[in-house]
């Protein structure tokens, strides 16, 4: 066990389990401090894109994310309804990162192994002291491979694109549930498939399959074994 006054919460899974919202109300559950390190590299693929640098070139997107980094220009608020707010260059893009062809270029870039070194470091910096709820693909097997608490949240393909396609829909985008399912093992595909840090269930992970599940029930299964680690929260 680590010298941490209050654990490392890790949440992996595939895209569309409900990793973000099942953060965001574990953490505000806990009073831990949320770190979406999704957010991070969706922050990236906009920033390519808004620079013209193709997602698929990793040399220059690695340089584009150390200019972020380096200039402080990548920035994350609390905030009540989303959970965390987060600016690019001062700009508010929560948003914008949450679209279908950037949450594409954020599994681009991820596969990366010169992008997942810069942001690895700003991962582990968010993260380190405890008290922190982190979600992603790999934060239990590579980010924190040490962190006290590690959950594996899956669901089916179908229900994880019927939750999905409900989402985009109800933010006014046109787009089929054919095409969202598609889009969802089309992301899984690539997430498994990568030769850097792929996405898999760390050994000491709890699996929680929430596909029979609701959020409320997803999140409190989770808190008590939470507090099983941490028996004063």
């Amino acid at each position: 066990m680590s010298e941490r006054k209050r654990p490392i919460v890790a949440i992996d899974g595939p895209a569309g389990a409900g990793k973000s919202t099942v953060a965001r109300r574990l953490a505000d559950a806990l009073g831990y401090v949320l770190v979406d390190t999704g957010a991070m590299y969706r922050a990236v693929a906009l920033a390519a894109t808004r620079a013209g640098v193709p997602w698929n070139d990793g040399e220059r997107v690695a340089g584009l994310a150390r200019g972020i980094v380096g200039a402080h220009s990548l920035a994350f608020e609390r905030d009540g309804a989303l959970g965390v707010r987060v600016k690019l260059e001062g700009e508010d893009v929560s948003e914008a990162i949450r679209t279908p062809d950037i949450a594409q270029g954020a599994s681009t870039v991820s596969a990366h192994g010169e992008v997942r070194a810069v942001l690895f470091d700003l991962q582990r910096q968010a993260g380190e002291g405890g008290g922190v709820v982190l979600e992603g693909r790999d934060i239990g097997t590579v980010v924190f491979p040490d962190a006290e608490v590690k959950f594996f949240l899956t669901a089916s393909a179908e229900v994880r694109a019927r939750r999905r396609h409900e989402e985009l829909v109800a933010k006014g985008q046109n787009i089929t549930f054919d095409e969202t399912l598609a889009d969802v093992k089309e992301r899984d595909a690539r997430d498994e498939g990568r030769a850097v840090a792929p996405l898999r269930k760390a050994e000491t992970a709890v699996l929680v399959d929430s596909t029979p599940l609701t959020i409320d029930e997803t999140v409190a299964f989770m808190l008590v074994k939470v507090r099983e680690v941490a028996p004063a929260l």
